[in-house]
């Protein structure tokens, strides 16, 4: 009966797709990654398409181009998210700064203490005022979905020494993007902010001219960096990798109010996705860092209040610096204030 009944399912899903497949879709979202397979944007967006196509009974059709096939940098990408030759697309903070410098307020440090907090932050009202904003500044072209992941947490590690406190990343010659912020950071702490393009940081490690950067486990354990001599990793979690999906604003309000709903309800299977995905992979990551002879180091928590200290004049930089600065930053700030003050309630309860 068990093998009938399980025989009579797989035809039915069978014929389902069959039938999705035939249905010619009304909608196509054509969704980059500047990513690979193991990445935490393809996982997402395998989830995005799944619950989107099956959702809309086939009214909306996802297609995933996975590395640089439509576009090869965050400006780029997102001018094509514009003028409408691309429909979805995720960028790091640093990736989208140039056009809504803003953003760059996911890279102010140590503001989010964990998973939970980070979660909750990037869930609430806090994303849909990014949202508001750079639906303001891109003229109604270019809307933000969601907030979700890309590899865990930035910490810096390094290819010279175990770093305790901030005088130990003195000197030390650090992996940055070009944005400003993540420099102004690197500066703050006495290291030296060294702009490097990704393709070329393998190489850049083995030769020296860098010495160190912000990366989570899973991006230094993907890219080798320890076969290169990045021996060295301190969890100061300084940062949360914050994943910002953008998509079309006109092709999202050209939908049915009813496939609008599956399309967010999509995006937001998506976060969940790329928030689980991190913590899953940094296992393995940690011990085979450990295992190639790595040194791991977790800062106590007088330590990491020393990095705060330290890294406190970026918060002002930013504010000065950065247009719609304050805006964003006491939107951050009091996103937070409240996660801490819920979550704090709700595990006060949760242990009695």
């Amino acid at each position: 009966m068990l093998k009938i009944t399980l025989k009579a399912l797989t035809t039915a899903a069978m014929l389902s797709a069959s039938a999705l497949a035939a249905q010619a879709a009304d909608y196509t979202i054509r969704a980059t990654a500047n990513s690979n397979e193991n990445d935490e944007d393809y996982d997402g967006l395998v989830v995005f398409k799944n619950l989107v196509e099956s959702a809309s009974n086939g009214a909306i059709e996802v297609e995933m181009f996975i590395g640089t096939q439509l576009c090869a940098n965050g400006a780029e990408c997102l001018q094509g998210v514009a003028d409408g030759t691309i429909d979805a697309y995720i960028s790091t903070s640093g990736g989208a700064a140039g056009i809504f410098p803003y953003v760059q307020v996911l890279d102010l440090p140590y503001l989010m203490a964990d998973d939970r907090i980070a979660e909750a932050v990037l869930a609430g009202d806090f994303t849909r005022k990014v949202r508001e904003m750079a639906l303001e500044d891109s003229g109604g072209a270019i809307r933000l979905m969601t907030i979700g992941n890309t590899g865990g947490w930035r910490n810096f590690a390094n290819t010279k020494r175990r770093v305790q406190t901030p005088a130990d990343l003195e000197g030390l010659k650090i992996r940055t993007v070009v944005a400003d912020l993540p420099q102004e950071l690197v500066r703050a702490l006495g290291a030296s902010p060294t702009p490097i393009p990704w393709p070329e940081l393998f190489t850049s490690f083995q030769t020296g001219v860098v010495e160190g950067s912000k990366n989570g486990i899973t991006d230094i354990m993907g890219m080798k960096f320890p076969d290169a001599g990045l021996q060295y990793l301190t969890l100061d979690g300084h940062a949360y990798m914050g994943a910002l999906w953008f998509m079309n604003n006109e092709k999202f309000m050209s939908m049915p109010e009813d496939l609008r709903r599956v399309v967010v309800d999509g995006f937001a299977a998506l976060q969940q996705a790329t928030f689980a995905s991190p913590k899953r992979k940094s296992i393995q990551a940690y011990v085979d860092f450990v295992a190639g002879g790595g040194d791991l180091y977790v800062p106590t928590p007088q330590e990491k209040a020393a990095f705060r200290e330290a890294a406190a004049p970026v918060y002002d930089w930013f504010k000065v610096n950065v247009d719609r600065g304050p805006e964003i930053f006491d939107a951050l700030v009091a996103a937070v204030d409240e996660a801490e003050a819920e979550i704090s309630a709700a595990r006060a309860a949760d242990i009695q």
